[in-house]
């Protein structure tokens, strides 16, 4: 029989049977047919681009599978995934590059040809059954540059939020956010000027971020206000553990920034308040740490939207506003159907007390007004 025959019979029984049996019997052909390996990759690659056209990314690829099977098959996806980047006929852009730059690397043991044939059927059968997505551009522009160089501005802010992490003091990690949102305001306008004075108007991009378990909803509150800080609108995803988050480009690399910084100070406050608690004698709880971040997500909202609406100035109401407008039909395009959820397990008032002093300690006072 030709490999191609053995791929076909093993993917006739075990992909679109989901059986144990099947599968087993399906990575015990592949097992016993060296020969057939090369097309096996082949066909995977093949599932790859299949993907992409459904409007997937690397990383939300790399992120399913990680949440649905296991590290081996991470690093499986990820070989695929580079493997076939260089057959993409169509021009990618600047965030794709980097989702592939950070792929993990595959440098886990192989195991036997029976377990290898097993968990790449496995991966298969993953691919095979995800939906289509919300597709986002994310392409090279002909003639254009891949990579827009990091402004001093953001440089500045990424460093500000580095310190603010790496603080061990309340006051100066209030300091140093506090300044960071200031500039992330002050650098919004900035760009929002120049857009009226150029040509032709940018349209608004659209990315994704993970929003990882545990206490996902909490994460996906606090990813929201920061969004709606920065002048960006963002729609959760529950089933595949994400975010995509609609704005133009310098308020989306600023929402990207403070997320992730302030996901870092929640989770260091977090941990500093449950030993607080266990020196009183009570244990950690999940419901205590669902309380917690949800009350910090729920206060830092209030207060970035304070020291955003502290730094625009009544002439600058027109200009953010047709940037908002124009924001809320790309959202509208993307998603024409959404629904709200309610945060579930906010029960623990002590853990809810704690998660808003957290919040009032690292995160933004009202400022003077931009002149």
């Amino acid at each position: 029989m030709s490999t191609s025959g053995t791929v076909d019979r093993a993917f006739r029984s075990a992909l679109y049977d989901t059986g144990d049996d099947a599968l087993d019997s399906a990575a015990s052909l592949l097992a016993a047919d060296p020969a057939a390996d090369a097309e096996l990759a082949r066909r995977g690659q093949e599932f790859v681009a299949s993907v992409w056209q459904r409007g997937w990314q690397p990383a939300d690829v790399v992120r399913v599978v990680r949440r649905e099977l296991e590290e081996v098959h991470v690093r499986l996806a990820a070989s695929l995934i580079r493997a076939q980047a260089p057959r993409e006929d169509r021009p990618r852009g600047p965030r794709w590059k980097a989702q592939l730059d950070d792929l993990p690397a595959d440098t886990g043991p192989r195991g036997d040809r029976f377990s290898y044939a097993t968990a790449v059927l496995e991966l298969y059968r993953l691919l095979l059954r995800l939906p289509a997505l919300e597709p986002l551009d994310d392409v090279t522009v002909p003639g254009g540059r891949d990579r827009r160089p990091e402004s001093r501005v953001l440089g500045r802010i990424r460093a500000l939020l580095a310190k603010a992490e790496g603080t061990g003091f309340p006051e100066e990690a209030e300091a140093l956010s506090a300044k960071a949102q200031e500039l992330m305001a002050r650098h919004s306008i900035d760009e929002a000027l120049l857009a009226t004075r150029a040509p032709a108007a940018r349209t608004p991009d659209a990315f994704r971020i993970g929003v990882e378990p545990p206490y996902e909803q909490a994460k996906a509150v606090l990813l929201d206000a920061v969004a709606t800080a920065n002048h960006c609108r963002a729609v959760w995803n529950e089933p595949f553990g994400f975010s995509t988050v609609v704005g133009f480009a310098s308020d989306l690399e600023a929402v990207e920034l403070l997320y992730t910084s302030l996901l870092v100070q929640a989770t260091t406050a977090m941990t500093r308040a449950e030993a607080e608690q266990r020196k009183g004698g009570r244990k950690r709880t999940k419901t205590f740490r669902q309380s917690f971040l949800a009350a910090y997500a729920h206060r830092v909202g209030a207060r970035l939207a304070a020291a955003a609406e502290a730094q625009v100035s009544d002439d600058l109401l027109p200009v953010l506003a047709s940037r908002e407008v124009a924001v809320t039909e790309r959202t509208d395009r993307l998603f024409p159907q959404t629904t709200t959820t309610r945060l579930r397990g906010v029960s623990d008032a002590a853990g809810w007390e704690q998660g808003a002093r957290a919040a009032d300690e690292a995160q933004v006072r009202g400022r003077p007004r931009l002149p």
